[in-house]
């Protein structure tokens, strides 16, 4: 995918930090449903969001100080 990347936009979706932390942007999407009906939303993450992104994706929605230090290692921070 980098090498795609050099001269291409390539835009992959995935579950893998591993992969999440190689990207030079990060977009968050999430679904909401009320009432019967779902929606989804598209939100760029940048700095300290990007970080806690990542961290999320290693250890679920509790963050911890070794998921926050990975995730920072993770993303050459």
């Amino acid at each position: 995918m980098k090498q795609l990347g050099k001269d291409r936009q390539v835009m992959a979706v995935t579950h893998l930090p591993q992969v999440a932390a190689c990207a030079d942007q990060h977009l968050v999407v999430s679904k909401h449903s009320d009432k019967g009906s779902t929606a989804s939303t598209v939100e760029a993450v940048h700095g300290e969001r990007r970080v806690a992104e990542v961290a999320r994706m290693l250890g679920g929605e509790k963050l911890s100080g070794t998921t926050l230090a990975h995730a920072k290692e993770m993303l050459g921070q």
